[in-house]
């Protein structure tokens, strides 16, 4: 009788398009692990807002598992401990997984190869970092050729189905239940606005037959954070809900030609894990030695704008907004995450890396690739990124992608000033009192910050 083997889930909690699941399932019986381990990430264990989600992404996987004859263990710990302890449960030799390329995950699928009869597979990118070379077999390090030669590469391999029933053994195997792991927020509930997602695979799938029916509008609409135009599909291929071939396919077929502007965005975040193989410390060390004795903003005064920045409190609309959004959803439209990440690096002169962190703790969708190399891009520090010296000016930015509605949306104190004042009540003397003064003007941020930029 085939021995039973395991399928280790991280980052990949889906069955259909799953190769770790689908080789397990070839292979016979199995069970499927998930360990909460955070100790591995060191300081990268996953923030606030992601935890709420695997909480519900972990219950719609094992009801899915339960669904189709298999089952989801728990475990919270040291990976290949557990792995290895539920392994000798059910008489285990062979372990199924999909590879990651965080470092700290790279060094756990090194650990476990030593001790266990690890079988890794590709798909949780359109294609493996170490699959998209140059001419001489170099790695990418600017997306634009990056991108072309991703391309040239596409479309990825066909989705395949979920397994119709799985074989689990029949060894009792004991396991946490999720709310043994209190991911969930209680005291106090600060996530009640993250009703508007529904996390697990069946939430990606909905999410992707919503948005196919505009996404030919795309590359016209995700500039405008007063309109519905993105995908919202991020934090469901962070955690694996979907898989990068499904989601290549179905937009191709919808909007043939017209999906490229955002197929490439699925293209950036294969480069994200192509940097962070490259450059494993890329979330904590500047990709540009230049930065390295750059002189950030630091101190009482620093802090207190910092905090102004997260609790959406800047005196900038825009840039409040997005604060504001971020903290009771867990997300930030796309166009102001970068208006949002240039003015804290360029108005206020803080070091990204503190943006970059409360980025991870309260992103539903945080990722470690995507997460430190948009930073970076935004910053100047980069090893393919925007220079220092263009500074976003969050009042043109404003008008000039018809943001009224998004701003009366998420700052209620502002919600009655009519017209293009909205953008600037300040300026234009209709300001409430509920509402702070900007905490610096544009253009003093603006030459400070290029003063910076020489020194």
């Amino acid at each position: 009788m085939t021995a039973p083997s395991i399928v280790w889930f991280r980052q990949d909690l889906r069955l259909a398009d799953q190769a770790a699941v689908a080789a397990a399932t070839a292979d016979g019986p199995w069970v499927g692990v998930y360990v909460l381990d955070d100790e591995a990430p060191g300081h990268w264990a996953i923030g606030a807002a992601q935890r709420w989600w695997l909480h519900h992404s972990l219950d719609a996987l094992g009801d899915a598992l339960a669904g189709k004859g298999g089952r989801l263990v728990l475990r919270r710990g040291d990976s290949l401990t557990e792995i290895k302890r539920v392994a000798g449960a059910v008489g285990a030799s062979r372990v199924h997984a999909v590879r990651h390329y965080e470092p700290w995950w790279q060094t756990a699928e090194q650990a476990m190869a030593g001790d266990l009869d690890l079988r890794l597979y590709d798909g949780g990118r359109l294609a493996p970092p170490g699959g998209v070379l140059t001419g001489a077999h170099g790695r990418y390090r600017i997306f634009t050729p990056y991108w072309r030669a991703l391309k040239g590469q596409m479309p990825p391999g066909r989705p395949s189905a979920m397994p119709e029933a799985i074989a689990a053994p029949h060894a009792r195997i004991d396991g946490d239940t999720l709310d043994d792991w209190n991911l969930r927020p209680s005291r106090p509930d600060w996530a009640t606005g993250f009703d508007i997602w529904t996390p697990g695979e069946q939430g990606a799938r909905d999410a992707l037959g919503d948005f196919l029916p505009v996404i030919g509008n795309y590359g016209h609409d995700r500039d405008r954070p007063s309109v519905v135009g993105t995908s919202r599909l991020s934090p469901h291929l962070h955690f694996g809900e979907i898989s990068p071939a499904t989601l290549w396919y179905r937009a191709s077929r919808e909007a043939r030609a017209g999906a490229e502007p955002w197929l490439r965005q699925l293209g950036w975040r294969d480069f994200a894990a192509n940097v962070v193989d490259i450059l494993p410390d890329y979330g904590d060390a500047n990709g540009r030695d230049s930065f390295d004795h750059f002189k950030w903003r630091t101190g009482a005064a620093a802090d207190r704008d910092f905090r102004a920045w997260t609790r959406g409190r800047t005196g900038y609309p825009i840039v409040d907004a997005g604060m504001r959004e971020l903290w009771t959803t867990g997300f930030m439209h796309n166009r102001v995450r970068m208006i949002a990440a240039s003015f804290l690096i360029k108005h206020l002169l803080i070091d990204w890396r503190r943006g970059e962190r409360w980025f991870w703790d309260t992103l539903v969708d945080a990722d470690y690739g995507s997460n430190a190399v948009n930073w970076q891009w935004v910053a100047g520090a980069g090893i393919d990124s925007n220079p220092f010296g263009r500074i976003m000016a969050p009042l043109v930015q404003s008008p000039k992608f018809d943001a009224g509605g998004y701003i009366r949306d998420w700052i209620p104190e502002l919600a009655a000033i009519e017209g293009d004042a909205i953008h600037d009540p300040h300026e234009a003397g209709l300001s409430p009192s509920d509402y702070p003064l900007p905490v610096i003007g544009h253009r003093e941020a603006r030459e400070r910050a290029l003063a910076a930029s020489r020194h």
